[in-house]
């Protein structure tokens, strides 16, 4: 990690973005607007995509930044990982490293990009990123694992039942339906933007749905309809996260869409701030800390809940790197809260640079105490 002074030069942010997932479009959108919205007189973007067959590419920075958009340029080079000696990212047709960031802001949703995979390569060559660390990213992108810390902890989650790939042509959709009801809402355990999402109202279309879940993921979750208001929060911070204003999601699809979530000609309108009462939007907030919290988040997340008709605030799902395109909710809520998109993106780049830093400093004292025991052991 750099400590370079910010007047000797700007601070080299890598643009991580595409990815392997069903979500790959959704992240160039994204990417789009973070590279729009960075403050260009601190950072230095370098931009970075994974193509869907997993290849890494370096773009040239100046060219996309002055037409503003992501695109393939002629100077697009493939990168490597070099595991020789010290491990380090090296363009690929040189073996030679290229210039490192100081930090990544990885914009990759979904398996393979906000399921630790990243996190980790990132940590084994010592660049920090923002966002959620390997443990946190990964119980955040299962569904399963996520539901059974949050039930553990004592944070009020949505009724389900978790079906695994050996079970998709065994199970028995008369028990499920008796057990939770229809509609029942079928979704992959880890997968984002509501894809492979499908509402239920028969035992036929539950055995499509769960058919089609099983098309994203080796899990899939059936879960109780709510009958209620949906919410969302966004969480910035690492060891004192902050909870921003609720939203609401007002939709005409039976359900927040793909498509309503990313396409403005959609009827659906997002309630910012959600108009709730002081009380229930404290509530809210404490929820949404509390999931945060438990299931080990630094840096952001948005936290999406349902508030039932007896104002019960029950956490349905939590997203370690919600989407930052123009209609996505995370800076939309954090606009509302004060915070600019700018300073948004400045702040979590802030906070990733932090936790390096710190955990940097514990390795340090990890290494020295190992070896002040060798010492003593061979005196």
């Amino acid at each position: 990690m750099s400590n370079i002074p910010e007047n000797e030069r700007k601070l080299r942010v890598g643009i991580l973005f595409g990815g392997k997932s069903a979500e790959h479009e959704v992240s160039i959108q994204s990417a789009r607007n973070v590279l729009e919205a960075l403050d260009k007189n601190k950072f230095e973007p370098i931009l970075i995509e994974i193509d869907r067959e997993g290849r890494w590419k370096l773009h040239d920075s100046n060219l996309i930044e002055e037409k503003a958009v992501i695109v393939p340029s002629s100077s697009t080079s493939q990168l490597g990982l070099s595991l020789s000696g010290d491990t380090k990212l090296i363009t690929a047709s040189t073996k030679t490293p290229f210039q490192t960031p100081d930090v990544i802001f990885p914009i990759l949703h979904g398996p393979y990009g906000e399921d630790g995979a990243v996190q980790g390569l990132l940590e084994l060559v010592n660049i920090p990123y923002v966002g959620a660390g390997i443990a946190g990213s990964a119980v955040g992108m299962d569904k399963d694992i996520m539901k059974r810390l949050l039930h553990e902890a004592g944070v009020p989650i949505t009724e389900h039942i978790v079906l695994k790939s050996s079970e998709q042509y065994t199970f028995d959709p008369k028990k499920i339906i008796a057990a939770l009801e229809v509609p029942l809402f079928v979704k992959p355990a880890n997968m984002g933007s509501s894809i492979g999402v499908s509402k239920a109202k028969s035992e036929k279309e539950l055995v499509q749905a769960v058919a089609l879940g099983f098309q994203y993921d080796r899990k899939v979750l059936v879960e109780k309809t709510i009958d209620g208001d949906e919410v969302e929060c966004a969480i910035i911070g690492n060891e004192q996260p902050e909870a921003s204003v609720p939203g609401r999601i007002i939709f005409k699809a039976g359900f927040y869409t793909y498509d309503a979530k990313y396409d403005e000609a959609k009827d659906t309108t997002l309630e910012i701030p959600a108009r709730l009462s002081e009380k229930l939007t404290k509530q809210v907030q404490e929820v949404a800390i509390k999931a945060y919290k438990t299931l080990e988040c630094e840096g952001m997340a948005r936290v999406d809940m349902f508030i039932t008709k007896q104002g019960e605030v029950l956490v349905n799902e939590i997203n370690t790197l919600p989407g930052f395109t123009k209609l996505s909710m995370y800076p939309q809520l954090w606009q509302a809260s004060g915070l600019s998109y700018t300073d948004l993106i400045t702040r979590l780049l802030e906070l990733a640079i932090d936790r390096a830093s710190k955990r940097e400093e514990l390795l340090t004292v990890r290494n020295t105490v190992s070896i002040g025991e060798n010492l003593k052991e061979h005196e």
